[in-house]
């Protein structure tokens, strides 16, 4: 039986997919309203670098310092990594595709993660692992081709697929660099200077481009930011780095597949995109991988995980 910590830990672990799933339709709404909108993206994870270090300080924890050329390394490498690379392919890629179809890169992230896991020989590839992993995918694949699980290799790849495929690379780096940072800073603390390096290249890149108007931009892009800045980032981020120190990060990885059922829920709600049978049995396969997956996880295994 799981422990009460493990128990609370995958509940915040879904309750970050479905904010992670609320991003993209922020996302979506900020790009329709902005050409280039990298002063937002920039200003997004300033803001949530601070809500963090205020949380920390408040909390009585002590904020660390990178102490030498490996911890700097590592500090640098989230910010560009899971920061400014995924924030340019996530909002410049929105601007191509829309919400629901953008999310397949949470499809196929999980997969990349827990085979690079697998072939480092961090974790263990179990049966059961991998039937998870294969129900879940081919689920998400359901819901992102509308009832055709291979709709993706049908077409020819775009500008916005291309961009969110790079989504999966910058995502997967910054994966294992925040497991291994963790073992440095906690999950706060790792967060923290995810988005303040991430922030500075991010607000770099915009102040270059000219790319500053906070002035003209409109209630909904305040809204959208702030959405992504406090619960997207601050949130979600954390209490995903928690996780994966926790879990693992093959195993922490399996839920991101819960992403884009979130997200076309999400966004048929609030952006009125199509949602027909096909999304909801696909959305059954993605939960039922899920509990396949973490379904009578031994003591043993998730040792192993954590020591990898």
């Amino acid at each position: 039986m799981r422990t009460e910590s493990s128990t609370l830990t995958y509940a915040k672990l879904v309750i970050a997919m479905a904010l992670w799933g609320g991003t993209w339709v922020a996302g979506r709404v900020i790009v329709q309203e902005l050409a280039a909108p990298l002063a937002v993206n920039a200003l997004r994870f300033l803001v949530a670098g601070l809500v963090i270090g205020a949380v920390m300080v408040f909390s009585g924890q002590t904020i660390p310092c990178p102490e030498n050329r490996q911890d700097w390394l590592l500090v640098w490498g989230l910010g560009f990594f899971g920061i400014f690379l995924y924030g340019m392919c996530f909002f410049f890629g929105l601007q191509h595709i829309p919400a629901g179809r953008g999310a397949l890169v949470v499809a196929l992230n999980p997969v990349v993660i827990v085979l690079l896991a697998w072939l480092a020989g961090k974790e263990r590839m179990t049966p059961r692992k991998a039937g998870g992993c294969l129900m879940a995918l081919v689920g998400c694949l359901t819901v992102i081709g509308n009832g055709d699980p291979l709709a993706l290799l049908h077409g020819s790849i775009g500008t916005g697929e291309m961009l969110i495929l790079g989504c999966v690379a910058a995502w997967t780096i910054y994966t294992f660099i925040g497991w291994r940072s963790t073992h440095r800073f906690s999950a706060q603390a790792t967060t923290l200077y995810a988005c303040l390096t991430g922030a500075s290249l991010l607000g770099l890149v915009a102040l270059v481009q000219g790319d500053i108007h906070p002035t003209q931009w409109s209630w909904r892009v305040w809204s959208g930011m702030l959405f992504l800045a406090v619960l997207g980032t601050s949130v979600a981020y954390t209490w995903f780095t928690a996780a994966v120190h926790q879990l693992g990060a093959g195993h922490t990885s399996v839920f991101i597949n819960l992403v884009p059922v979130f997200a076309v829920l999400q966004a048929a709600w609030l952006l009125d995109e199509r949602l027909g049978l096909s999304v909801l049995l696909g959305g059954l396969l993605v939960i039922a991988g899920v509990a396949l997956t973490t379904m009578h996880t031994s003591q043993k295994t998730t040792s192993l995980e954590k020591t990898a």
